[in-house]
Formats: structure tokens, sequence, C-alpha cells
């Protein structure tokens, strides 16, 4: 999906100002936006492809949810072991 440039449009701007106007997208740079990560999901330039945001944002929740966890864990573990330390009295 490489945006080509027609006869009666000199540049690949031009060409993707006149589409977008066309199909009534916002703005020109929405267009152009998809059309680069189209050709990255593609293979046709480097970059971030949109599976990889993706998994990479999956990862980042994760690890939170996982630095989270661990927390309280730590927290947990404190607690008990120093109930343990604790001297009880029997009644």
């Amino acid at each position: 999906m490489v945006a080509e440039v027609r006869p009666d449009y000199p540049t690949e701007w031009a060409t993707i100002n006149a589409v977008a106007t066309k199909l009534g997208i916002g703005t020109a740079e929405t267009l152009r936006t998809w059309v680069r990560q189209a050709q990255i999901d593609e293979g046709n330039r480097p970059g971030r492809s949109t599976e990889e945001a993706a998994e990479l944002k999956r990862l980042r929740r994760e690890n939170a949810e996982l630095r989270r966890a661990n927390e309280i864990l730590k927290a947990a573990s404190a607690f008990f072991a120093a109930e343990l330390d604790r001297p009880h009295t029997h009644s």
C-alpha cells in the first residue's frame, strides 16, 4: 500500500492531501501516518510494526503488574517475618 505519485499530483504529499480530502479524513497528516505504518507493516519501511507495538504494550503492562505483585509479596513477607520474630506470650 505504498502511496504512489500520480501524474495529476506532483508529490506524494499532494497525493495524500487530495486523498485525505476526498475521503473526509481529518488531516492529511493522519493519512500520511497510516500510509507510513502500512509501509512498515508490509516490510517496505524500517520501524516498529503494529504487531510489535501491540506486543511491547502488552509486555509493559504485564511487567508493571508483576512489579506490583512483587511489591505486595515483599510487604507480606516482611510482615510475616516480623510476626515470627515477636515473642509470644501464652495465656
